[in-house]
């Protein structure tokens, strides 16, 4: 009996994990259920979903894998509606971004040995089931949070799916992954948000700094770009974690400003540079001071040869690459490889060098 997976959602997400089993696991059978019956369509005809469900109904009896993937109130809700269909080897896992509240529903409703939380750490400013597509999952972080009575048989089987679509497993408890995102990608927005609104509140009538603005202010609040209906959904998901991490930063803050305030020149320069080399060993990050960088962000298959390719383009135009590499973190932007420059005319030759050659590309 071959085994089946089903989705509870098919936007950009549930669209492009099911896209990614079709292609690395063609005789899954895959039930998917969508209130979109456009994007239920598109995958019948694409031939992604072998059947559409218009409920959630007995099609998702007898599946080895059910994905929520639906906004993540929703997905709590359809919790109370799938227990009748588990079985005793079913994975049931959901693709939020924010794992306590579902967890704490999983366990009262008494599912736990069935549940594996997931978040896929990919994705784009678009949405829908038309923009999605397997390579979003390929080399991204994809991070699975499991229930305390979940066997390790499990954990084992959704690891070895992870790895075999190419994406890159990490076990966290689920507390713990609310508290890590929180402060390395919920408080950097919260940040970058502020610091945009306080210079556009402080600027004068003449706009003297939103004029002046470039290079670094706008590199570190790029992020402040995102969706605002995204991030407000986020941080009344994850408000504790948010509120606790705040707090603490603002404590952080004044601490600073007391170090300032007393003219510690030697304090001072010990905070800078440690904040410098502990930077400077991010994966990926360049050395030396914040300065504007020439970037260039695409997409590429998963293969040998991928990025030689690429880096063969580039150079034989002349083209000299200051940083390459895969961006394993990438759920609030777009482009699997990152290509950095040492000029804007670089990166800007490289962009449409690559836009020639057919490669999908993301400027930022």
């Amino acid at each position: 009996m071959k085994e089946k997976v089903g989705f509870i959602g098919l936007g950009l997400i549930g669209g492009s994990l099911a896209k990614a089993i079709r292609t690395y696991f063609p005789d899954y059978e895959i039930v998917a259920f969508d209130k979109n019956k456009e994007a239920l369509a598109l995958a019948t005809q694409e031939s992604v979903i072998d059947v559409a469900a218009t409920t959630i109904d007995d099609n998702f009896r007898n599946c080895s894998y059910i994905f929520l993937c639906t906004p993540v109130a929703f997905n709590v809700a359809y919790l109370k509606q799938l227990t009748e269909y588990l079985n005793d080897a079913c994975i049931l896992t959901d693709v939020g971004s924010v794992k306590t509240n579902i967890h704490e529903e999983v366990i009262k409703l008494g599912i736990e040995k069935y549940f594996i939380g997931g978040h896929p750490m990919a994705g784009s400013e678009k949405s829908g089931y038309a923009n999605s597509k397997a390579m979003i999952l390929e080399n991204a972080y994809f991070v699975l949070t499991p229930s305390k009575e979940v066997s390790q048989e499990k954990i084992d089987k959704y690891e070895q799916l992870v790895s075999t679509i190419h994406a890159l497993p990490i076990i966290l408890d689920y507390k713990e992954h609310d508290y890590i995102t929180g402060t390395i990608s919920h408080l950097p927005h919260i940040i970058a948000a502020t610091l945009v609104n306080y210079v556009k509140d402080s600027d004068t009538k003449s706009e003297l700094m939103k004029r002046l603005a470039a290079g670094g202010f706008k590199d570190i609040t790029r992020i402040a770009s995102s969706s605002p209906t995204m991030w407000q959904h986020i941080c009344l998901k994850n408000k504790d974690n948010i509120s606790q991490i705040l707090a603490s930063y603002i404590k952080y803050l004044e601490e600073v400003k007391s170090m300032i305030d007393s003219g510690d020149g030697q304090a001072i320069y010990d905070w800078f540079d440690s904040s410098r080399i502990y930077r400077n060993s991010l994966p990926g990050a360049s050395s030396g001071p914040i300065k504007k960088a020439f970037e260039v962000y695409c997409d590429i298959i998963d293969e040998a040869g991928g990025i030689a390719a690429i880096a063969t383009i580039l150079a034989s135009n002349g083209l000299s690459i200051k940083n390459i590499g895969i961006v394993h973190n990438r759920e609030f932007e777009e482009g699997v490889l990152r290509i950095e420059f040492y000029d804007e005319s670089s990166s800007k030759k490289a962009a449409e060098l690559l836009q020639k050659f057919r490669y999908i590309v993301y400027e930022r």
